[in-house]
């Protein structure tokens, strides 16, 4: 429920830069024939990638205006090629524009006045003879055919502030920030724009086939406008964007899936319209125009370029509808462009994609970030023998140098040189970053992104803000303090602790933890820790042994029932851990730890032992544990990593041994878990969450260290946990678990009218828990006949939930209905639930 994750931060980062704002609103010029050098009219202009022209010309001169940034104009006239002018402030006026009829012209998204014809079936549809033959000969990325493969890779990020006028430089905010209208552009319409963000990157990527997989990107350079000791702000550029592949059925924006154009189920999504054969790079291609068959689904619209003989595609435009339901998201396009070597593969050329982000409002007119990213792909080389240490991770890979190229580094590796506006960005943040008021700024949305408040002199973070209050039966009203260490973004050490009293039963709680990173390479770590609290246990299957990893201490504030099943517990931790392999961590931890009920009259913990009645569990044990993340991303390379919104699953395995009279532990035990957390897109029908567990204990233990069902007894949203358990109503020395949450990004309430227009998402959800609970599990606790394992039928629930519920682009509340399936004789339970909270994503 809370909002201080990584993931989250696009929603700060959005707040933030509406502040700060790049626009060019009209433009002027003359058309003339490039051969006869007359005036020519009737000519279509279009701006940027508008589908439809702003106008037709009626004489040699032309004049447009719109009211968003002008950045590109299309000139088209039958019989003549199509013209492309880059537009910027110092050429808006007085273009001269030249038109040619023997011209070949690069890719570009046009339209040419037709009506969308209507056929009786598909099938007399010459757009899909042409796409069945591409299906036909679907191709495959070239880099997968050679023995090996290296290329280079130059990414440009660029975020523009777009559509203020006057009005918004005379607010206060601006009061000593004066100076940033320097590098603003003035237009006819009176509004304003504003560069407040470039980050240019250059990648030397390596791969091989065979004999074994192996791949690398190396980041050679990185220059960022002022941002650098910014965690939210480089992240969020970096995760808006993902990696696509045209001919996949579903293209991947923000995690959600949009079905190609060129995906073999297009045809159940868009309509296809053949409009003309054209030159693409000297090569002749059909070009394809698609729109979809209903525009408040997520769809694209935009233009196919196929090539005529091999039915490769050479380029594509994606465009979204208007009526686009994402989140802060008003607007994508994205061109692509493709090299065909063969008639079977393909490489990457280039990929542009802009995305048009506002915080609140889906008005064309709102204060908008404009983020643009260029991506372009040069210097081929195939089956070049490479050494093996090339793919071997490196300290140097991990160091800061990639930052210290200079400006001479910088012209040689960009394709096209910056624009003066983007030279500008780098000058005017460089100043900005100068500027306390603008820096007071920058703090308060990081503090509301990562949850702490930094300060910089002693290089404390102090937090998180987000746990400071919190209430349970135990402990009444309870407040927590906390801090950690935090000099920069990639410190190898971090100590952090906090505290936290209670005013009912007035008692100071504390935890404490210190690590330290020995390598960048392989992140070899060693970490000690310990605690004294009041936790609530059996929320969570597969836990962390971390001192400071999450827990459900206290933050129930509403919950239905009395929650008394709260334990009092002191613990040592002990961990090592190291990364052999990208995204594979084998950790080992050695725990010590005493446990009891913190409020015996209401839950009792206690157990007999050797004939003995005992109300506290000593335990001793060692945990090794392999973690692999096979594809995630991380940002920055210290102790804490930032992670990238992706689709990679997460598989942990698990083995516990307990140790009877190490410390005064008092039993000898082993435990396996297993976890599998993965998200799939399926299609355009959204995205399914498939959670997975299993684990088994092998040896008596009491219920302290047993295995709990998790429940839910809060109002609020906790994942992979069971709505509509109470807390230790299933107990279990073997059990196996599974949650499936399907979220359909409004694809059935998009067919039923009125409700379609509150752009709300459905969600469908099952959980399933089976297992077993020996008898001597049973009887080794006091209270052992209360408990239970789901052994008779598989303990299910189900339910369905809505999201997305808001206004504007600020839709960030979600509510599930739940209902329990099974075991309804049970005393004291709640068959049905509601439950609530926020959900910032996309």
């Amino acid at each position: 429920m809370l909002i201080n994750r990584p993931r989250y931060y696009p929603f700060y980062i959005f707040l933030l830069l509406s502040h700060f704002v790049y626009a060019q609103n009209a433009a002027s010029g003359k058309i003339t024939d490039a051969k006869t050098n007359k005036e020519i009219s009737g000519v279509d202009v279009f701006i940027n990638e508008s589908n439809k022209p702003a106008i037709t010309t009626t004489s040699g001169n032309f004049m447009v205006q719109s009211d968003s940034i002008i950045y590109k104009l299309k000139f088209l006239r039958k019989n003549y090629a199509l013209e492309t002018v880059d537009i910027t402030p110092e050429n808006a006026t007085n273009i001269f524009v030249k038109l040619s009829q023997e011209k070949i012209s690069d890719i570009q998204e046009v339209v040419i006045h037709n009506e969308r014809p209507k056929y009786k079936n598909k099938k007399e549809n010459p757009a899909y003879a042409i796409m069945q033959k591409v299906w036909a000969r679907k191709r495959n990325n070239g880099l997968d055919k050679f023995d090996t493969y290296t290329y280079k890779e130059y990414e440009k990020i660029q975020f523009d502030a777009n559509n203020l006028d006057s009005a918004f430089m005379n607010r206060k905010i601006f009061n000593k920030l004066e100076f940033i209208f320097e590098y603003k552009d003035s237009t006819a319409s009176g509004k304003i724009g504003l560069p407040v963000f470039l980050n240019e990157a250059v990648y030397d990527n390596y791969g091989e086939n065979r004999p074994s997989k192996k791949t690398k990107r190396l980041l050679v350079a990185q220059k960022t406008s002022g941002f650098q000791d910014n965690q939210i702000v480089t992240l969020t550029a970096k995760n808006l964007y993902r990696d696509i592949n045209i001919y996949d059925n579903t293209l991947n924006y923000f995690d959600i899936g949009f079905p190609s154009p060129v995906g073999e189920t297009g045809f159940s999504t868009y309509d296809y319209n053949l409009i003309d054969t054209v030159s693409v790079r000297g090569e002749n291609a059909f070009k394809i125009r698609y729109l979809p068959k209903r525009t408040d689904v997520l769809a694209f619209q935009g233009y196919l370029y196929i090539d005529t003989d091999s039915y490769a595609v050479l380029g594509a435009t994606l465009k979204s509808t208007q009526k686009i339901n994402v989140n802060f998201i008003n607007g994508i396009s994205t061109e692509l462009e493709y090299d065909n070597p063969d008639e079977n593969t393909f490489l990457p050329r280039k990929f542009v994609t802009e995305i048009e982000m506002t915080p609140f409002s889906k008005k064309k007119t709102a204060k908008s970030i404009v983020a643009k990213r260029s991506v372009d792909y040069s210097e081929y080389e195939f089956n070049k023998p490479l050494e093996d240490k090339i793919f071997k991770r490196t300290e140097e890979e991990y160091s800061d140098s990639f930052t210290d190229k200079d400006d001479e580094y910088w012209v040689k590796a960009r394709p096209d040189s910056l624009s003066k506006s983007e030279k500008g960005i780098y000058e005017m943040l460089d100043k900005l970053g100068q500027t306390p008021k603008f820096n007071r700024i920058v703090k308060l949305y990081e503090t509301l992104g990562s949850g702490y408040y930094n300060v910089k002199k002693l290089g404390i973070d102090i937090g998180p803000i987000f746990s400071v209050y919190g209430k349970n039966e135990v402990e009444g009203d309870r407040i927590r303090l906390g801090a950690r260490t935090y000099f920069t973004r990639n410190d190898p050490w971090r100590v952090q602790f906090y505290t936290a009293y209670g005013f009912k039963d007035q008692q100071v709680k504390y935890g404490a933890e210190a690590r330290f990173m020995f390598n960048r390479v392989n992140r070899f770590t060693l970490g000690a820790g310990t605690r004294r609290d009041i936790l609530q246990l059996g929320v969570q299957l597969t836990n962390d042994d971390g001192i400071m990893a999450r827990t459900f201490a206290s933050s129930t504030i509403f919950a239905r029932g009395d929650n008394a099943s709260l334990s009092s517990l002191n613990q040592t931790n002990l961990f090592t851990s190291i990364e052999p392999w990208k995204n594979f961590q084998i950790r080992l931890d050695g725990t010590m730890q005493s446990i009891k009920s913190a409020n015996p009259d209401g839950f009792s913990l206690m157990y007999y032992k050797d004939g003995a009645l005992r109300k506290t569990t000593n335990d001793s044990h060692f945990t090794l544990s392999l973690i692999a993340r096979p594809g995630a991303k991380f940002s920055q390379t210290g102790i804490d990593r930032y992670e990238h919104g992706t689709l990679a699953p997460t598989i942990v395995l698990k083995y516990t041994r307990g140790i009877e009279g190490l410390f005064g532990s008092d039993f000898n035990y082993n435990k396996l878990q297993f976890l599998f957390y993965k998200p799939f897109l399926v299609g355009s029908w959204g995205k399914l969450q498939v959670n997975f567990e299993a684990g088994k204990n092998f040896d008596t233990v009491p219920l302290a260290l047993q295995n709990i069902i998790p429940g839910n007894q809060s109002y609020s949203l906790a994942q992979n946990t069971f709505a509509q358990l109470n807390y230790y109503e299933f107990v279990a020395d073997t059990y196996t678990t599974l949650h499936l949450e399907h979220h359909f990004n409004g694809k059935i309430l998009s067919f039923i009218p009125l409700i379609k227009k509150l752009k709300l998402r459905e969600i469908a959800f099952i959980r399933g828990a089976y297992g077993t609970l020996s008898d001597a599990s049973k009887a080794i606790n006091v209270e052992g006949f209360k408990y239970s394992a789901p052994t008779d039928h598989i303990y299910y629930e189900y339910g369905f939930g809505i999201e997305n519920i808001g206004f504007g682009n600020l839709r960030i509340f979600r509510v599930d209905f739940n209902w329990r399936g099974n075991y309804l004789d049970r005393p004291d339970i709640s068959t049905f639930g509601v439950k609530a909270g926020f959900q910032v994503n996309f």
